[in-house]
């Protein structure tokens, strides 16, 4: 995976939340990964959101999570059928794995998918809470 870039708070596509003077507390950041899906992940502090666009499909793969005291609990993985069956949830899955190493939070995998995806790599074991 390519690494991530930054996006403005202003950005109206971010999930944010807004606070005095109408600011926007989000961040926003995205990589394309080396199958050319384009990831984004929306964070407003106390959730957030993993999204995956495929070349040539309007469809958008969906990782959301929730905080829990410095973990974060993976809560929904969403790959609709005109893009399934093409890596996008595992990208999604990585991509959350990847943040987690970077920034130093814990996994709580609640969905199924992920669950699997932390039974297959037993190297992401430190990740897990």
């Amino acid at each position: 995976m390519r690494g991530w870039t930054g996006a403005a708070l202003s950005d109206r596509k971010s999930i944010g939340t807004p606070v005095a003077g109408g600011a926007l507390v989000a961040r926003r950041r995205k990589r394309v990964t080396d199958k050319g899906f384009k990831i984004t992940h929306h964070d407003n502090g106390a959730s957030g959101e993993y999204r995956a666009a495929v070349p040539g499909s309007d469809a958008v793969g969906r990782l959301t999570w929730k905080d829990r005291g410095g973990a974060r609990v993976a809560d929904h993985t969403l790959v609709p059928p005109e893009i399934g069956g093409r890596g996008v949830a595992a990208a999604l899955v990585e991509a959350l794995i990847a943040d987690a190493r970077a920034e130093g939070f814990k996994v709580v995998p609640q969905c199924s998918y992920v669950e699997a995806q932390f039974r297959r790599h037993p190297e992401w074991a430190e990740l897990r809470a």
